[in-house]
């Protein structure tokens, strides 16, 4: 496996290879879509289960199961990201969500690559060390969910990344493992973070493939059936029906 330390690196060089800098919060559903080659596909999975990623030629396609919340599914994407630009010689992998099992060194890497990628070594550091004004073992719940919401984790990611760097014993840990919603409101911050995807928004695809579905139609090279076949099969039935009335169009 792997040393952190060269994963650590690989995280930053991706970080910049997308335009971001080694140190702020990443908003890494603005680079997924803003990936030319990249498809991303949200679908309720087995709660084992926090996605999967397939590469086929110039192809790359990621599954989020959209029933974790959307602080695991930044993270999961991140995983995902691993797979497919440093994890060579694989055609598809189903990734499970309990950070503690056992996995294979691959899996292994792939999430000490997102711990990373969503908050490099350094930022985090800096982060406890100079925001928080704190040192190893001196963390709070309230740092925690400080530290959480600034880089956009789950509690189970982040909880396993600071007992992994140092900054809590698995005992201290393990107490903070229940409350996680109240924890933040207490400190004004809203929910979002920890709740999944609604219902009515489980399923749905971007990137590639509806451009590809787009492309084709424009060039007249399949019928307006097959186009709208082709979105309806992407969960885009939002394009095919236009479900976004003026009233909730707001331009502002």
């Amino acid at each position: 496996m792997k040393e952190k330390i060269e994963l650590n690196s690989e995280a930053i060089i991706l970080r910049k290879e997308f335009g971001e800098d080694t140190n702020s919060p990443i908003d890494i559903f603005s680079l997924i879509h803003n990936n030319d080659n990249l498809t991303i596909v949200f679908y309720p999975m087995s709660s084992r289960v926090s996605g999967i990623c397939i590469r086929d030629g110039k192809n790359k396609i990621i599954g989020v199961n959209s029933t974790s919340t959307y602080g695991r599914q930044r993270f999961t994407i991140a995983h995902e990201l691993y797979h497919l630009y440093f994890h060579e010689d694989f055609e598809s992998v189903v990734c499970f969500i309990d950070l503690e099992m056992n996995k294979s060194p691959e899996e292994k890497e792939a999430d000490v690559f997102a711990s990373y990628f969503l908050a490099p070594y350094e930022a985090l550091s800096y982060f406890i060390s100079n925001k928080l004004q704190k040192g190893k073992q001196e963390l709070e719940i309230e740092d925690v969910v400080k530290i959480e919401q600034h880089f956009g984790m789950s509690r189970q990611a982040i909880l396993w990344r600071l007992k992994n760097d140092g900054y809590l014993s698995p005992e201290k840990a393990d107490t903070m493992k229940t409350g996680i919603i109240v924890s933040a409101r207490k400190l004004g911050y809203d929910d979002k973070l920890y709740i999944p995807t609604p219902e009515d928004k489980q399923y749905a695809t971007f990137g590639k493939y509806v451009r590809l579905a787009e492309e084709v139609k424009t060039k007249e090279l399949v019928s307006t059936g097959k186009y709208e076949e082709l979105l309806l099969n992407g969960f885009r039935a939002d394009i095919v029906y236009g479900f976004v009335t003026e009233e909730e169009e707001k331009y502002d």
